[in-house]
């Protein structure tokens, strides 16, 4: 696989660019959002390990731009130990995993040969459910041609039901992407699902007692 790393801390670039390619990766380096933007326009990659803190910039930010771009390469964000909140972020901005500082080696490794067999997720740009139509790129729902506004959490449920293509999502996996652990969410998710079939309609999500649910594609 091609991976790249970007992370400012060199002892730790470094670390993990040897780790890698000791298992037979071909393994690029960037310490600035800048330097990995001039990565990804040098040719194709199939994983990118991708610090929050950056010099010139959020990884986040970066993240969020390159989805918004069409990229859809998986991203494994390394965060702040503990940090909920900016794991949430991370995961709405389009990233597809998370690990927290500091980290084993060794699981990075697992995440990063994980991240390469799923492959790049199919983002839809556009879904059409029943007389709603949700245009994942520029964040805009509508029901029957009316604009409907969702919260970034909304969207983060949706775009994570989408990307399953109509299959159901357990409860237990919402909870961990969506709210960035596996909380006492339970209630809240049930909220959420209510408020989105309020705004777009009951039909737009589906439930599968006791399991999770499922967006009901067209």
């Amino acid at each position: 696989m091609r991976v790249l790393i970007v992370d400012d801390h060199e002892e730790v670039r470094d670390l993990l660019v040897r780790s890698l390619r000791r298992e037979g990766h071909e393994v690029l380096a960037a310490a600035t959002a800048g330097e990995a933007r001039a990565r990804f326009a040098a040719g194709a990659l199939d994983v990118v390990v991708l610090d929050v803190a950056l010099p010139d910039g959020s990884g986040i930010d970066l993240c969020s731009e390159l989805r918004q771009s069409g990229v859809s390469t998986p991203v494994l964000l390394l965060t702040a130990h503990a940090a909920v909140p900016e794991r949430v972020a991370g995961l709405d901005a389009g990233a597809d995993d998370f690990l927290g500082k500091p980290f084993a080696v060794s699981e990075l490794r697992a995440r990063v040969r994980a991240l390469g067999r799923r492959g790049p997720a199919m983002r839809p740009m556009e879904t059409r459910c029943g007389d709603a139509l949700l245009d994942f790129r520029a964040r805009r729902a509508e029901r029957a041609g009316v604009e409907v506004p969702l919260t970034a959490r909304e969207w983060s449920l949706l775009e994570l039901l989408a990307a399953r293509s109509g299959r159901f999502v357990s409860r237990g996996e919402i909870l961990e992407l969506v709210w960035g652990a596996e909380v006492e969410a339970t209630a809240s998710l049930e909220v959420l699902v209510a408020r989105i079939r309020r705004k777009l309609g009951e039909g737009v999500l589906r439930t599968m007692r006791g399991h999770g649910y499922a967006l009901a594609v067209d």
